[in-house]
């Protein structure tokens, strides 16, 4: 039998598949399926201080090779996260669960972080790849090392995990592919106190038009691009931040088959997030997967996925 377990900052999970953040997220019911359905743990969607409207429709579409979105981070707030979400998923918690907040101000985020650890999430996972509005270029957090060191500097300290406090919550920062070098922006993060990464958020933004109306096919014009074709970036990206860091790294981008659960695991990935695949194969993708890491190393030889992780050297 092939041990699939995978301990990540302290946390076990039954394998390393994690449903990504956004997708499928909604309610603690949808989350709960994605456990039924093989994931070893899930990933909340974006959650705000205030209800966040988002986009209008159209927010997505896809392709064979690609994927294309601007939802917009859309969220009721912390509010329904504390009352509802959580309070629903940890009754009988089937597996653990990462909350990712988002903000567009440095304190805001250190607010959440305070408030969501209330909930008892078993990770915390910080996104700061979204529009920093406090620049005026729109500049995300991700793309400036001492931005992101700030961030996670805030949510360590809102946690008391750099004042001798109670709340040893771990913390990833979700990074930016959109960056010269991601290595530099996770080292400064790990000075600032981060526990590991979520590498990498979607790249673009892109743009899509429909060639008979001659007009963008997103109401934003613009989206983050995911999917099968971002993979060999994804897995460079996640490369450079463990190289750079050797800290614990949800691998996320282009992951589709239990194939490419491998490869991000021997670039360095100890989890490996999953979201756009449910676009292509379904929640029931994640079983399916799951199955395709024991085939491939039942073939292979391997025992323990521990003995896969970080096994690539350029």
């Amino acid at each position: 039998m092939v041990n699939l377990n995978i301990k990540f900052c302290g946390v076990e999970f039954a394998n390393p598949t994690v449903l990504a953040s956004g997708i499928l997220g909604v309610t603690a019911s949808s989350l709960k399926n994605v456990i039924r359905n093989g994931a070893g743990g899930v990933t909340t969607k974006s959650i705000w201080l205030e209800e966040h409207k988002g986009h209008r429709n159209p927010t997505m579409f896809g392709t064979e090779n690609y994927f294309i979105n601007a939802v917009g981070l859309s969220d009721a707030g912390i509010e329904k996260a504390v009352t509802e979400t959580f309070p629903e998923y940890n009754d009988g918690k089937p597996a653990p669960i990462i909350a990712n907040i988002v903000a567009a101000k440095i304190e805001d985020f250190g607010l959440l972080a305070e408030q969501i650890s209330q909930c008892n999430p078993d990770i915390i996972e910080v996104n700061i790849s979204c529009p920093n509005v406090e620049d005026e270029l729109g500049k995300p957090f991700a793309c400036v090392s001492g931005d992101a060191a700030k961030v996670t500097s805030v949510v360590k300290k809102a946690l008391g995990g750099l004042t001798g406090g109670e709340k040893n919550i771990p913390i990833i920062i979700k990074l930016s592919p959109n960056v010269a070098n991601i290595g530099e922006i996770a080292k400064a993060c790990v000075e600032a106190g981060a526990d590991g990464f979520c590498a990498v958020n979607t790249f673009g933004p892109g743009l899509v038009v429909d060639i008979n109306t001659r007009l963008p096919i997103l109401a934003n014009k613009v989206g983050g691009i995911s999917g099968p074709g971002i993979k060999p970036l994804a897995v460079k990206c996640v490369y450079d931040v463990f190289k750079a860091t050797g800290k614990p790294i949800v691998g996320t981008g282009g992951v589709m088959t239990g194939e490419d659960v491998i490869e991000m695991m021997m670039v360095g990935a100890r989890l490996v997030g999953i979201g756009t695949m449910v676009y292509y194969r379904g929640a029931e993708g994640f079983r399916k997967i799951v199955s395709e890491i024991n085939e491939w190393c039942e073939k292979n030889g391997v025992k323990n996925l521990e003995e896969i992780i970080g096994t690539v050297k350029l």
